[in-house]
Parts: C-alpha cells; structure tokens; sequence
C-alpha cells in the first residue's frame, strides 16, 4: 500500500517572499519620491487586536512604509473617531487607512466602515470595492482571501476548472473569496451552518476553504484525496493553543495539500495588506 505525506503549504515563506517583492518596489517609488503610508486606528483595549496592530506596524517597518498608528481609550466616542478617518481620508501621507475590528459597543462598526475613502479603503471592506470585486471591475481585494487564492497558487494545481467548495459565508472571508475563485473559473460551492450533506458537499471538491471559526470542524474523513484544503480557521483553545477549523492530526498521511495554523494563512493576511497600501499609492 503506498504510504502518502500530507504536503503543508508555507504561509511563512511565501509571505516573506511577497513582502521581499514590495520592499523592492518601494524602494523604487522612493526614488520617485514617493513613500507608501498606512494609517491604522485602535479604539479600547482587546488583546489580539493589539497584536494585530502591533503585527501591523512592524511589516510597515519591514516594506519601508510610512506608518500612523492611533491608540485611542475605549472611552473615545463614534463623532471623535469620525473625526479621525475624515482627517485621514484627505491626509495625502496616508494611503490606506483601516481601523482594528472589533470596535467598542457603543461605536456603530458599520458606519466607521462607510466613513472610510474607498480609494484608502485596503481592507476592502467597503461596499463599493466589493460590489467592484462581484461585477469584475478593478478593487481592492479583502486581505485573508486575496492571501487564501495566492496559496493554493503555490501549489502549482491549476484553479480553472476545479470544483471548489467554501465553508462561511461571512462579507469578510466566505462571499469574497468565492468571488475570487469564480473569477479564477472555479465552480464554487457556498456551504454553511444550514448546509445539509456538508461531508458529502466537500468529498466533491478539489479545493476546500474553510472559514468557519470552529476548531478541528472539518475532518480528514470529509476530503477527497489529492486536494488543497485553506484553513482561514484561527480558534484559541482553552489550553491557550492555536487551532484552525481542520483537523490536521486526521489528514496526516493523506495525499493532499493543507496550510497549517498557525503560519498558514496567517502570515498572509498582513502581507496583502502591505500589497493593497503598495497598490493604492501607485494609483
């Protein structure tokens, strides 16, 4: 009987590669006089996204961006950050501007969204980037998922033609990336919590991505041999272990492609953000 490897996908190692590649780039548009600047707003005191930010700001470092970034009390009302975005949406340093999701509760999230410029709008968040995305026109890309199509590139497995199955279907992983892969020509597959015959649903499909946000829900008995599996899954276990929505223990042996968490998608994430801020400053 022959004994297969599970091949993992290097999320670390291509996002270093995709980060050598902007610097380079940078560097060139310094010359130019130009410097790409990110803007990122914190608001309050939760803990991953403090590292997030943090994350944020030492791949600015890294790429040779000019970087702000606001840490404002949980205190800070919606009008005073308001007020911020206004400033930073005609601030001509700053090229991309996000604010760290989640906000505080008494902040409304989706109208500091829409209060974001789309041209500085690098989280691709907004609506009229991701109506773009739907009708095939030029956005930005959200970042998780442009990372997501990356990866299964890295492969070398064609996406045309495949069948594709995405489990989620949030605004921020789930619909976009199945706009993506449709744009690759995959025929994709949407499943979710009301999905019946889900093990079914993902035993037809060459490329899995699973944004579910529930640890090791997808198991090894649910995939077909030979495909690639995205795990966007980042689940804090109460021993304090990071984990992603696949179960990686089960696909050990199995001839197919997985990216592992963490240092799968992860890495990415950050760096398409870096890619979308070096887009709009060559705009």
């Amino acid at each position: 009987m022959q004994k297969f490897m599970l091949k993992l996908i290097d999320g670390k190692q291509l996002a270093q590669k995709r980060r050598e590649e902007i610097k380079r780039t940078v560097e060139q548009l310094k010359a130019k006089g130009i410097v790409p600047g990110l803007a990122v707003v914190l608001v309050g005191e939760d803990a991953a996204s403090q590292i997030y930010v943090r994350n944020k700001e030492k791949a600015c470092e890294e790429v040779g961006f000019y970087s702000e970034v606001y840490r404002l009390p949980e205190s800070t009302s919606q009008e005073e950050l308001l007020q911020l975005i206004k400033r930073l949406n005609h601030d001509e340093k700053i090229h991309g501007l996000l604010v760290q999701l989640p906000v505080p509760a008494h902040i409304d999230e989706k109208a500091v969204i829409h209060a974001i410029d789309a041209r500085k709008d690098v989280d691709g968040f907004l609506p009229e980037n991701l109506g773009s995305l739907l009708i095939g026109e030029p956005a930005f890309e959200p970042c998780t998922p442009k990372g997501c199509i990356d990866l299964i590139k890295q492969t070398g497995i064609e996406i045309t033609g495949k069948k594709a199955v995405v489990v989620g279907r949030s605004n921020i992983v789930g619909k976009p990336v199945a706009m993506m892969l449709l744009r690759e020509n995959a025929t994709v597959t949407i499943c979710h919590s009301k999905t019946k015959n889900l093990k079914e649903e993902l035993l037809t499909a060459d490329i899995v991505v699973a944004a579910v946000g529930k640890s090791n829900f997808i198991t090894g008995d649910m995939i077909k041999d030979g495909a690639v599996v995205i795990d966007v899954g980042m689940n804090r276990l109460e021993n304090g272990k990071l984990t992603g929505d696949v179960d990686q223990a089960s696909l050990e042996g199995r001839d197919c492609w997985l990216t592992p968490v963490p240092g799968g998608v992860g890495p990415m994430t950050i760096t398409m953000l870096m890619q979308n801020t070096l887009e709009s400053a060559t705009r």
